[in-house]
């Protein structure tokens, strides 16, 4: 029996085929991972949060980014594409194409069957050696539920978790509520 070994890349080559692409890939340790596309439900929860962080940003330095902005976890190597990303500080990018964020502050990613493990999981695990890196709200689309992630001083992570639609969740790295009636306003769970 024979098979094929997949090729190893390196992140030069990824990206430059990465910014020809038609689709979006992740890439890590020399592989290239294409992203499926998003449900009409994933997408409005985004677009939900998107606009809620806007609305309270908008006269701040606080930026937000939604979706297309890939971001690099320098320390693993790790390059993906968040859901929402919000940073404070003046935007920092690996390269001067200035398409590769790599000081994200707050990331939310909203969880499918099929990315829940790897968001909670390993992606988290990357994101976490980031300094700049300070919360993170996991969202769920098949049900009313929300993680929420803030480091501590002592570089712990503290995990506060809500399933009612009459509470709101307080970023505090950006200084926002999110309400879970707004994250999920239009959301149909049947």
């Amino acid at each position: 029996m024979s098979f094929q070994l997949k090729p190893y890349l390196t992140s030069e080559e990824y990206l430059s085929a990465e910014r020809e692409a038609e689709y979006k890939s992740e890439y890590y340790d020399g592989e290239i991972f294409a992203m499926a596309g998003a449900s009409p439900r994933h997408v409005l929860i985004v677009t939900n949060v998107v606009s809620e962080l806007r609305r309270q940003l908008k006269d701040t330095s606080c930026m937000v980014y939604s979706t297309d902005l890939r971001v690099k976890v320098s320390p693993t190597g790790l390059y993906t594409y968040p859901d929402i990303i919000v940073i404070c500080d003046k935007p920092e990018f690996d390269d001067e194409h200035n398409d590769t964020l790599t000081n994200p502050m707050l990331i939310v990613e909203v969880l499918s069957k099929s990315t829940e493990d790897y968001d909670r999981g390993k992606k988290f695990e990357n994101y976490r050696t980031l300094r700049s890196f300070k919360e993170y709200l996991l969202i769920f689309q098949e049900r009313h539920h929300i993680e929420h992630f803030v480091r501590q001083p002592n570089n712990r992570w503290l995990l506060s978790e809500t399933n009612r639609l009459e509470e709101t969740v307080r970023l505090i790295s950006v200084n926002c509520e999110l309400a879970l009636s707004e994250i999920y306003d239009k959301i149909n769970l049947l």
